[in-house]
């Protein structure tokens, strides 16, 4: 291509990334403000304004994505914008925008069980989601291997740093433990991809030499996707590179942990379902299968030993995920359809069961046996947790039993179709776990409401006192996860245009 052409390309893909121009922007701003006002006003004035400019950010980011009228290649198809991407450009935007409210009541109700000089997050965590949001962006819309890795790197390194912000041990070495694990994947899938470019000559995995090239490779080609798919699996919290995942959820704040559970699962989800329309292997099903089953059995039998609310949902989590990829293993459109419509009903659910965690904890403990008797204290708390918990069961009148629903259809179909004997153990086994988790999901519930308060836990006693930022992000969450109940087509119809 002359080079003219390359220019007027590239200028006329600047139409197609406004969302991504405006979040550099508002990141810049952050870091300039933040230097600034620390130093003409106090720290909570700077936080005011740092919340301020971020939730604008976040809401503006969102409405330019979700309003984008482009569709097509960009920047000489380094980035596709489609309608899948803009779906989880605004489920992103939308759970960063739902955890910078939740943060905003921690540190302006100045309650004491949220132990502040541990838990409030330093003022550089507005700048560094601001950079998490803006590498998802980019990776929703990445379909060349180097746009790929890099938006990847982005947001794995702000990743790294959002964990161990914190200045405590406990942050330091989950961050670090993050660090470690995330950098194993990244070689890994870095391998991949050169194996992959060696293959094909090319970096663009939605050209069709890529996939005529990669039919020729026969058993190379499925380790070359194996490989690269570990950088994925890494953000997804999928097995084998689950390790990282219940340390860094117990390290990181609430709403830190909160948005890992969604915002790099979503885009993860997104490229894993590209690569895999790109790679023309059919081998690729039966290792996808019993990585879905194996996270879900690990997933589910570690968490019901847990003893810290935060650790249970990490693992609770790695379960998630194998059954995120339960609709991915069926390698059908129907398959791909039910796993987006999982993460983004996955978005309300997962948001709303850390916050409501966090707002029922007896200061501050997130010791599973600390919530018992705390549900006279806050009913409306203990109803919204147990329609969250019956949602990540999988149970009706839940968003979490249409998604499941979906997910295991597909999955079945797919094994009506090729007959893979791993698809039925996945489907049989798969269903069975989601009775299994029964038993850990409502074990704080039953907590909650059945049992009585300690009598020498005085703190139990204290009513739960939430910001008007707080209740708005509860808001947000919860109702959503009985109403797409009702209503899924509100999301499936926009998912149908794919």
């Amino acid at each position: 291509m002359p080079l003219t052409d390359q220019l007027r390309n590239i200028i006329d893909s600047l139409s197609g990334v406004g969302a991504e121009g405006w979040l550099a922007l508002v990141f810049c701003g952050l870091l300039l403000a933040e230097v600034v006002l620390l130093r003409r006003v106090g720290e909570q004035q700077t936080r005011t304004w740092l919340t301020t400019i971020t939730l604008v950010g976040l809401f503006v980011a969102g409405g330019l994505a979700v309003n984008e009228a482009y569709r097509g290649g960009l920047f000489l198809d380094l980035l596709f914008l489609d309608n899948q991407a803009v779906l989880i450009k605004g489920v992103v935007a939308l759970g960063a925008f739902c955890v910078v409210l939740w943060e905003t009541g921690t540190w302006q109700s100045g309650d004491a069980r949220h132990d502040l000089a541990k838990r409030k997050l330093p003022t550089e965590w507005y700048a560094l989601l601001t950079a998490l949001v803006l590498g998802l962006f980019l990776l929703s819309m990445a379909v060349n291997l180097l746009s790929i890795y890099l938006s990847l790197e982005l947001v794995s390194i702000s990743s790294y740093l959002l964990t161990g912000l914190v200045c405590d041990r406990k942050a330091s070495e989950g961050g670090l433990k993050y660090l470690l694990f995330g950098a194993v994947s990244s070689a890994v899938m870095l391998y991949g991809m050169s194996l992959l470019y060696g293959l094909t000559g090319t970096l663009d995995i939605t050209s069709t030499v890529f996939g005529v090239e990669l039919a020729k490779g026969g058993s190379i080609t499925l380790v070359a996707g194996l490989l690269t798919m570990a950088g994925l699996l890494f953000k997804l919290s999928a097995v084998p590179f689950q390790i990282w995942t219940p340390d860094a959820y117990e390290a990181a704040p609430v709403p830190v942990a909160a948005f890992f559970s969604i915002g790099p699962k979503a885009a993860a989800l997104l490229v894993l379902m590209r690569l895999l329309s790109a790679i023309p292997v059919a081998g690729l099903q039966t290792p996808l299968a019993v990585i879905a089953l194996a996270g879900i059995l690990i997933g589910n039998l570690s968490a019901l030993r847990q003893t810290d609310a935060k650790r249970l949902l990490a693992y609770s989590t790695i379960a998630q995920a194998g059954f995120l990829l339960v609709g991915v293993v069926a390698l059908s459109d129907t398959g791909f359809q039910a796993a987006v419509f999982y993460m983004a009903t996955y978005l309300f659910i997962s948001l709303a069961a850390f916050f409501l965690i966090d707002a029922l904890a007896p200061n501050g403990s997130l010791r599973i046996a600390d919530f018992a008797g705390r549900g006279a204290v806050a009913p409306l708390l203990t109803v919204g947790l147990v329609i969250v918990a019956l949602a990540l069961t999988g149970l009706p009148p839940t968003v979490g039993f249409t998604a499941k629903l979906l997910s295991f259809s597909a999955l079945f179909s797919a094994y009506q179709s090729s007959g893979n004997p791993w698809l039925i153990w996945l489907f049989g086994l798969g269903l069975a776990n989601a009775v299994i988790s029964l038993f850990y999901y409502l074990r704080i519930p039953f907590l909650l409401i059945f049992r009585p308060l300690p009598t020498n836990a005085v703190a139990s006693n204290v009513p739960v006192q939430l910001t008007l930022a707080q209740w708005v992000a509860l808001a947000i969450t919860v109702p959503p996860v009985v109403l797409l109940f009702i209503k899924p087509n509100w999301i499936l119809q926009f998912i149908a245009t794919f």
